[in-house]
């Protein structure tokens, strides 16, 4: 599958590989996308394809205690916790959509929604998980889990796309786990598997993920 927003911001992000990148902090993602950091407990939303609009989203004293909620769910163990995480991607997709528009948001390539408000490519959604992850973190909800900067691979001569995901290691075995959100739509669940296999799959590969 092919980001074309990526394709175009190949240039700014670089063809470094892929383990420094996630060696980066979260916040030089943001700089290199135009992107805006949370605030307190408002988080900017990108939409548009390459975040060409930022829709500012303030979570309410219950959407806290909801996200709270969803992530005791993961306190056993790290596997437990990814499955919290991809749950609460899917609330804050959910959440998101009536306040930016993107409930009606297509997965994966549509090329013919660039520039559209409420339509996501993948640097929009690797951002917008990015900034759940990081507020998630900030509140001490991740036990097992840090946030990296996000991962992104292809370069069409190596016979993958572009693409780009969220990324967050686990502090246990110190294994890269891709957040990926962009290949199904508006409040699905997002592909998490190791960054390792995610590095190696191909549009082919992304129609049934390996996920261990």
């Amino acid at each position: 599958m092919f980001c074309r927003g990526f394709a175009i911001t190949l240039g700014v992000i670089g063809l470094s590989a892929c383990m420094s990148q996630i060696n980066a902090q979260p916040s030089t993602w943001y700089a290199k996308m135009g992107a805006q950091e949370n605030k307190g407990n408002t988080l900017y939303i990108c939409h548009g394809f390459g975040c060409e609009y930022r829709t500012p989203v303030t979570f309410s004293e219950q959407d806290k205690r909801h996200l709270h909620q969803i992530l005791q769910r993961g306190s056993e163990s790290p596997e437990a916790e990814r499955a919290a995480i991809s749950g609460a991607v899917q609330w804050q997709e959910r959440r998101l959509g009536p306040v930016v528009g993107s409930s009606n948001d297509i997965g994966g390539l549509d090329m013919s929604h660039s520039k559209v408000r409420g339509q996501m490519d993948c640097l929009d959604e690797a951002t917008n998980t990015t900034s759940l992850l990081t507020y998630l973190s900030s509140q001490g909800w991740l036990k097992y889990h840090r946030v990296t900067h996000p991962a992104s691979r292809g370069f069409f001569l190596d016979l993958k796309y572009p693409h780009a995901s969220a990324v967050v290691v686990d502090t246990t075995t110190g294994t890269p786990w891709v957040v990926d959100s962009w290949r199904l739509s508006n409040g699905e669940p997002p592909d998490i598997l190791p960054l390792s296999r995610w590095l190696r799959m191909t549009s082919a590969d992304l129609e049934q993920p390996v996920t261990k």
